[in-house]
């Protein structure tokens, strides 16, 4: 199947992140993960969560942030790749100009019942 991320209606996730949802089980007919494009405009941070279920790899392809992992904190930019395991809090917070842009391959797929908002940052 194909997708084009000019028909796809964008949405807003339980962390606060713009989401183009590129190929999900619920709309596209995969069976074990999605993959999706979030978009964090400038100076605005996701919520602290984890996702109980879900393992994620975040592949940043625009713009710099900084991103909370456990007990972690680290700069993130264009080219990096994080992975996620279940039951990880996590969050980004964009530092740049510009929106940050980040590839998600959530598996299994994304869900808003699998989020659990943990708090702020800061």
């Amino acid at each position: 199947m194909k997708t084009s991320i000019k028909n796809i209606q964008s949405y807003q996730t339980k962390d606060g992140s713009l989401i183009h949802e590129l190929m999900h089980p619920d709309i596209h007919g995969n069976r074990n993960m999605s993959f999706a494009l979030a978009v964090i405009g400038a100076g605005i941070s996701t919520l602290l969560h984890k996702h109980h279920a879900s393992e994620e790899i975040y592949h940043f392809v625009q713009g710099k942030g900084l991103m909370t992992l456990g007990d972690d904190q680290f700069s993130v930019e264009a080219g990096d790749t994080v992975c996620i395991r279940p039951g990880v809090c996590h969050s980004v917070v964009n530092t740049w100009y510009d929106s940050l842009k980040i590839f998600c391959c959530c598996a299994p797929p994304y869900s808003h019942s699998d989020t659990e908002i943990l708090g702020e940052i800061g």
